[in-house]
């Protein structure tokens, strides 16, 4: 094998090990965060549920059920159901349940952006609330959810992400699988971020606004519209906080088919967001790096360091292709195929280190990231079908990249509730 080539895969893994200590970095962080939010007392702010909702008669009354059970004042929680484009029970349901529905149709554009953007046009004027809070149709939430929201919002957070979780996860391997990316990057890599004093981001489901946040801002009729929100967000001076006892759990198809149109939503919506928003985002923290704002600077180089980092499944499979290649020039110089000098011997040495260390040090995250939510048993043996998920990752990452000019929102297959 060429010296040329040696170079290459060193360059290759050098900048894959650059993304996975900085996610080894958050992972130190979040063994240090607090798990808890601390002073849930009897703080009592007015509360605005919206759930925008697309023919969701089977999962609705799950959610409504669940805010039934919250540990709050019934009299602080207001719900609105934003029934978007539905041609099933979804209203019937809704207004059963003693909520309040609004009815919205524009077939030429749907989704949850347009919904939310929609409805704040038709809420009562005299409905009154200090912060509103975002769930998917297909959620539940944990009892306490609104009490640590409150806390949160009583110590002057205004904008808190829960810990967004999969429902069911044993049910199958492709729900198993989502768990363990979920308890990643929905978990562990915002506890980092709160003790380093970056931002958690927001993923689209438990979102909590300051009343006056929330109505500052418009939903884009984006493919990932929580990134796109965040971005601006950020750009504005605020941070996104973590409440890691603040629960919503949803649900996630049982087969990797079922979720394709979902994965390719997000994947296509990330790499427009991450062309649009990166620039100015370095421009801004290159700003207030000048200006002495280092931790501004932070926050906005982590939000990079985000858009940077691919899907985790990517990560693992790039850098066992680099294994790979790094073991089949180790073999041609072990078997003497080739004749190099010591240098090149010591490159590639090098390089074999480097991309076990890769592989190493992304297993260290996962298992972390599963330690830290206290995963089931199931979560762990799940982790064998990982090779399978990744192939297919990987086809949906390709897919995404070629047709980024997707545009059209496509509703998720749901799975029959047991």
């Amino acid at each position: 094998m060429l010296p040329i080539v040696e170079v290459l895969l060193l360059a290759l893994e050098l900048s894959a090990a650059l993304l996975v200590g900085y996610l080894l970095l958050l992972t130190g962080a979040a063994l240090q965060a607090p798990r808890s939010t601390p002073d849930i007392g009897t703080t009592a702010s007015r509360f605005l549920i919206l759930i925008p909702a697309h023919n969701e008669e089977r999962l609705l009354p799950g959610l409504l059920a669940s805010l039934a059970r919250l540990y709050y004042p019934p009299e602080h929680v207001h719900v609105h159901v934003v029934a978007d484009n539905c041609f099933d029970k979804t209203v019937a349901i809704a207004r059963a349940a003693g909520v309040t529905v609004h009815e919205r149709r524009d077939v030429a554009r749907p989704g949850k952006g347009p919904a939310l953007d929609w409805v704040w046009q038709h809420l009562p004027a005299d409905e009154l609330f200090d912060a509103v809070v975002i769930l998917d149709a297909d959620s539940v939430v944990s009892a306490n959810f609104l009490a640590v929201m409150a806390a949160r919002l009583a110590r002057g957070e205004r904008v808190v992400q829960a810990y967004y979780a999969v429902h069911h996860s044993r049910r199958s391997f492709a729900a198993g699988i989502r768990f363990a990316a979920l308890a990643a990057v929905h978990y562990l890599r915002p506890q980092g971020r709160m003790v380093l004093g970056g931002s958690a981001g927001l993923k689209g489901n438990g979102m909590m606004f300051a009343a006056g946040l929330a109505q500052r801002y418009h939903w884009a009729a984006e493919l990932a519209e929580d990134i796109e929100l965040h971005m601006r967000i950020l750009l504005d001076g605020e941070r996104v906080y973590f409440a890691p006892d603040a629960m919503v759990w949803a649900e996630m198809p049982d087969s990797l088919a079922a979720s394709e149109s979902q994965h390719r939503r997000w994947e296509v919506g990330r790499l427009r967001l991450a062309r649009r928003y990166v620039p100015h985002l370095l421009s801004a923290a290159l700003s207030a790096m000048r200006s002495g704002q280092p931790r501004r600077a932070f926050v906005l180089f982590d939000a990079i360091m985000e858009h940077l980092i691919p899907p985790f499944a990517i990560l693992v499979g790039g850098s066992a292709l680099l294994l790979f290649a790094a073991l089949l020039a180790g073999a041609e110089w072990a078997a003497g195929l080739v004749a190099v000098s010591t240098a090149v011997e010591r490159l590639i040495l090098l390089n074999l280190l480097l991309s076990l260390g890769l592989l190493a040090g992304e297993a260290g995250y996962l298992l972390a990231a599963l330690r830290q939510v206290q995963a089931p048993p199931s979560a762990y043996w799940q982790l064998m079908y990982a090779p399978v998920y990744i192939f297919w990752k990987v086809g949906q990452y390709l897919r995404a990249w070629l047709g980024q000019s997707e545009q059209a929102w496509v509703r998720t297959h749901r799975n029959d509730v047991s």
